[in-house]
């Protein structure tokens, strides 16, 4: 497989399941203090919505990839 057949994989798998989890958690320190023998950190969760036309739009640019990506001129 070349890098234009595995990118196009890519975006269609990134584009499935930006639609099947419609978007992604994750966390972060923001903030971490040392008061003495005590350790304090804080940690924010953000949220990232993937839109529905994201999703759309990768799967289709995915699909346009490995159609006409790997075609000579």
């Amino acid at each position: 497989m070349n890098a234009i057949k595995i990118a196009a994989v890519a975006l269609i798998v990134a584009g499935v399941l930006g639609l099947a989890y419609g978007g992604f958690t994750y966390t972060k320190e923001t903030h971490e203090t040392t008061l003495g023998p005590l350790e304090l950190t804080v940690t924010d969760k953000e949220t990232i919505n993937v839109p529905i036309w994201a999703g759309v739009g990768a799967i289709a640019v995915g699909g346009l990839l490995l159609l006409f990506g790997s075609r000579k001129r």
